[in-house]
Parts: C-alpha cells; structure tokens; sequence
C-alpha cells in the first residue's frame, strides 16, 4: 500500500488527507493540533519517514489587509508569501531522498515554482499539483475535480506524473480530466481559473448595476439568457448575479495577479479593473442601504450573512464586510445576523439586506434552507428588506416592505 504524508492538514488539507485515508496508509503533520483520524507524529521528519507520497498544503498567505472584506485596489501591488513553503521544502531537503516524491498543492504566481523552490529541491523528486477546491465542499471537491492539474519541468506525462494519475483514479468519483504542462502552465491553470470566476461574478454584477440605473430590467431574465449561451459563454455556474467574489482565494489571487502584471511589464492590468468593480459594486449595494435607512427613517442597518459563504464560519474575504465597511463609511452602523459567526438576534427591526448565499448556489438552496430556519430572526413590521439575490417573495417577509435589488420592473 502506497505510504502517504501530508503536511498541513488543517481546514483545506485535513480533508483531503482524510479522502486518502480511505484509501491509503496516511499519516500527517501540522503545527497546530488537528482532530483527525489518521496518526499525526510530532515533527516534519517522523512524518516524512519511508514514506512514498508526501503531500505539502501549506499557507502562502497575503497581508491579512488584503483578504478582500476591506478595500484593497488602492494598496500597494504584492505577491503571495512563500516563505512556509520554502521553509517545508528546505527541511525535506535535509532528509528526504530520491525514493520520495514531494507533492506541492499550494497556490503560487506562475514562475514561482521555477524560480523559488526547485532549487531547494536537490534530494527528492517533486511535483506541482494544486488543487480547485473550496472551503465547506473541500472533501466532496477533492473527489470530484473539474480536473486534476499536474506539473512537470517540461509539461511531459514523465513517470512520477503517471504515478501520481495512478494515485488519484482510485480515489475519483467522477472521472476527471487530468492536464499535464510545465510547473508554470499548472501554475497559471490553477490561479487563472480563479479569476476567470472573479471575472465572471464582476460581469454578472454589473448587470445588476445596469438594471438598476436604466429600470425596466429584471437582472435575472438578462444573465439566465447568458448562463444558457453554451456556444459562446461557458454555462451557468456563477451566473447569478447578487454579492461579490468571496472567500480566502479568489480576492487575494487577482491582487496577486495585479502584482505579476506589473512585475513582467505587461502595460495594463486587467485585475485592477475587477478588484476595483468589486468594490465599487459594494459600495452601490452599501449607498443603497444608507438611503433606504434615510427614507423610511429607520435607525438599523442590518446585513443578513456574516460568513462568506454558506455553512463555513469564516469571514475572510467576506463581501457582507465589505459592504459593512462602506456603510459605516457613509456614517452609519451596520449589524449582522449570522449564527455561524455568533451573531445571533432574534428580531431584527431596520433596513436589511438578505446577503446569506453565494453565486456558486445557482438554485437558490442555501437560501431555501435559511427560509426554512426562519431566517435565523424575526423581521418586525416596517422593515426594508433588500434581497440582493432576487428570491424571496412578499410573502416570505409580510409587513416588510421587499427590495428585490436589480429587478427594476418590481420597484
């Protein structure tokens, strides 16, 4: 049986360690305790000891300034922090050997591999292999991957790729492609695919935007006919329009991007542009907010979804924050609902804006699930609800009075 180690098995790879578990002899290493159903031994080298695979699923982190709940398009352009990364791979230098093969699934710029950790690379054989998966769907992802992205010196199917497709196919529950380049074509498949989404998520929202200055338009009949236009236009996923990219990915790999821009001298840069729509669409929804407090003279702001994304915890990246920022930029307070974070209230009274899904939930589910715990809080009579993803009904909020943001033909 194939031995595995994987360093780094917290909220990203302790599930996909765990997926191999299943399969394979696993064990792991982190630096911070992790509840996990494999052995962890206490050191890098003891988990590195005879093993066949050893996975690495480190941080390369930003600034935490720029994880994209607060503006970042004015900040200075920067790369990604390698430096965990480097550190891994210059201890398994020390005492891994030929016989070993390095797997490193972390995101990087393209050329990076190349140029930064190669050269540290001397006594193991390695490989690039990062991975398109998402926080609250990390398990589920790392067996149903779009595809598998591999990267060898010179983009050649050599031996070790083959071993590590080898690796996979038992654990695939769906099939996937497998895509074989150079370190630097891996690198770019993996981040460009990020910001293809970024990309895509800005576009639909400036529809939204469009609705709403022109009128007449419902946002929805204009990016169904879109999301359906498979000749041209590559389907319906993130064809919702509503809040904005999220999350510990794709904010902080377009400002990655801006920087690489800059640092090859290209002479423009397309992801200034979407991280600056990003914020400027924030900043429409949190005016919005402000004027409808204004109007019907209501104290209260609320934001109806902390997290970013449904049924995780976390708020990095988070477009609710975002939002928040500009609210109390204008002068006024904002408040959350979301139990997930803690923000628990049972009546909310003011204007609120029903944030709590993400574009991915094309169908609406998560917001089906919300409606169905009540929406974690009573609205009391007189409320403004603004339901930036069009889907509730006045009935769902009676005695409210409903926004359905970027449906113009409602207002």
């Amino acid at each position: 049986m194939t031995k595995v180690a994987f360093i780094g098995v917290g909220k990203l790879g302790g599930p996909c360690a765990e997926a191999m578990a299943k399969l394979y002899d696993v064990v792991g290493y982190d630096i911070v305790p992790q509840d996990v159903s494999f052995p962890m031994p206490p050191t890098v080298e003891a988990a590195v000891a005879g093993r066949d695979l050893i996975f690495i699923a480190v941080p390369t982190p930003h600034d935490p300034a720029y994880d994209g709940s607060l503006p970042t398009s004015h900040l200075p352009k920067k790369d990604f922090d390698y430096s965990i990364v480097t550190d891994i791979l210059k201890k398994l230098d020390k005492v891994c050997t030929k016989d070993q093969l390095v797997v490193l699934i972390s995101t990087v710029l393209p050329g990076t591999v190349r140029r930064e950790f190669v050269p540290l690379t001397a006594n193991y054989r390695f490989i690039y292999n990062p991975y398109l998966i998402a926080l609250g769907s990390v398990a589920w992802d790392m067996i149903n991957p779009e595809m598998v992205i591999i990267g060898t010196g010179d983009g050649s199917t050599t031996g070790d790729a083959q071993l590590l497709i080898d690796f996979y196919k038992p654990l695939m529950q769906n099939n996937p492609r497998y895509v074989v380049g150079t370190w630097d074509e891996a690198e770019a498949i993996k981040i460009f695919y990020n910001t293809f989404i970024s990309t895509k998520v800005g576009l639909v929202n400036m529809i939204m935007d469009v609705a709403e200055q022109v009128g007449n338009m419902n946002v929805d009949v204009v990016t169904e006919a879109l999301a359906h236009s498979d000749m041209r236009i590559t389907g319906p996923k993130y064809m919702k329009a509503g809040m904005g990219d999220s999350g510990a990915c794709h904010p902080r790999d377009n400002i990655a991007l801006r920087w690489l821009s800059e640092d090859l001298g290209l002479g423009y840069d397309l992801f200034d542009a979407i991280m600056t729509a990003r914020e400027r669409q924030a900043r429409n929804i949190a005016r919005l907010m402000v004027e409808l407090a204004e109007n019907y003279r209501l104290e209260h702001i609320w934001i109806h979804g902390k997290a970013y994304k449904p049924n995780v915890p976390n708020c990095e990246g988070s477009y609710s924050l975002l939002i928040g920022h500009y609210i109390e930029e204008m002068g006024r307070k904002v408040k959350y609902v979301d139990p997930l974070t803690g923000d628990v209230h049972t009546e909310v009274h003011g204007v609120v804006l029903m944030a709590h899904h993400a574009p991915t939930t094309y169908d609406n589910t998560a917001m089906e699930q919300i409606k169905q715990q009540n929406f974690y809080c009573g609205f009391t009579p007189g409320s403004v609800i603004v339901d930036v993803w069009r889907y509730l009904t006045q009935a769902d909020v009676p005695k409210c009075t409903l926004i359905s943001y970027g449906n113009t033909r409602a207002h």
